[in-house]
């Protein structure tokens, strides 16, 4: 059983290192800025019993994520780590600018080494989080809430993949492209054909659609209808092909791109941009399925898409029924400070700073 299913049951409170499985450099300060390992050991040498509390905060209003990461982290290479006395919010949690989330109290030399590896986990997976939390909520703003799939594979290192599909989950994506992305909490990736698939059959809609639907009969057909760049052509043909078989088709025409349904009807021009995946084409796509009986496929737009226009689209009412979303989910928007705002329980921090009791943080057991 996966940890987030035991943490969703209530038998553990937080996921561990068994979820999270870190380089064993860390331990070594691998990761860790120089000075933070230098200043570890003149710690050491000189304030060897000092006891510092590290506070972390962030200037936005955010969804929260990475704190069970980051726990673990501590519990893992901390040295004396259950000597730390650690108070933090929770994963999905909302928080404002400069709210404390978390704070680490102990002897410096255990832990302090690790603050940038801290900063960056909370920074990377609150932003993610915080992304897909808008996105989804603007997927949701003609009132019927719209699925958002997590489409991020090709925008950054694989290495991020797991990490980055937990935080779109704690931020509402509830579909994501790869396995690796589902690794945390527990789902299998999913998605149906790429252009490649559509090339091997030459750009035949329907050979493709039969040859998916043979070799994975269990999976939903989704076709993807712009590699002709006619869009509305190539879903009549495998609507017509398959019938109630087919659950949706797929537009991700490029924004360099018009698709041909303009050409042939030029006189609809001049008050849109035309290019991509725009209102106009899904409008008259969901016009010519409904007209030919296929009201039930729906309909799945891709091809960057973020906050912004998926906003627009509901805000004019189109007709999608799934927005795949990959690029603008994955910009790094909120960054985290660690500061060291006591010292043996009094203030000792630079100008500007000062410890922020927060009572929303819980004690980590």
């Amino acid at each position: 059983m996966k940890e987030i299913e035991m943490k969703v049951k209530g038998e553990i409170k937080r996921l561990t290192n068994q979820t999270f499985k870190f380089d064993e450099r860390v331990r070594d300060g691998w990761f860790s800025a120089v000075y933070f390992l230098k200043t570890r050991e003149i710690v050491k040498k000189y304030h060897v019993d000092k006891i510092v509390t590290m506070q972390f905060f962030q200037k936005s209003h955010a969804v929260l994520c990475g704190t069970d990461e980051v726990i673990a982290l501590l519990k893992t290479f901390a040295d004396r780590s259950d000597d730390l006395e650690i108070h933090s919010l929770k994963d999905g949690d909302k928080i404002s600018p400069f709210e404390t989330i978390m704070t680490i109290t102990g002897r410096y030399q255990d832990f302090g080494y690790l603050e940038g590896i801290i900063d960056g986990i909370l920074a990377r997976r609150t932003s993610v989080a915080t992304n897909v939390y808008n996105v989804v909520k603007a997927a949701g703003v003609s009132g019927t809430q719209k699925q958002v799939i997590f489409m991020g594979d090709r925008d950054d290192h694989y290495t991020t993949q797991a990490g980055d599909g937990y935080a779109a989950y704690i931020g509402g994506a509830t579909a994501q492209a790869t396995h690796a992305m589902n690794e945390w909490w527990g789902k299998k990736g999913m998605g149906t054909m790429p252009h490649a698939l559509i090339q091997m059959f030459k750009g035949d809609i329907v050979a493709a659609a039969e040859a998916y639907q043979e070799t994975f009969p269990d999976d939903d057909l989704v076709a993807l209808v712009d590699y002709n760049n006619d869009a509305i052509t190539d879903s009549l043909k495998v609507a017509r092909a398959f019938g109630d078989e087919l659950k949706g088709v797929r537009v991700d025409t490029s924004r360099t791109m018009i698709d041909q349904y303009f050409l042939r009807n030029q006189h609809v021009l001049g008050t849109f941009d035309p290019r991509g995946v725009n209102a106009e084409l899904i409008f008259a796509l969901r016009k010519a399925l409904d007209d030919e009986g296929f009201g039930h496929v729906k309909i799945v737009v891709s091809g960057g898409f973020t906050e912004s226009r998926i906003r627009d689209f509901e805000e004019k009412g189109v007709p999608v029924d799934t927005y795949g979303v990959g690029s603008s989910l994955l910009k790094i928007t909120i960054g985290f400070t660690g500061d060291n705002v006591m010292i043996d329980g009094k203030h000792a921090a630079k100008a500007g700073r000062r410890y922020r009791p927060n009572p929303r943080l819980e004690r980590v057991e």
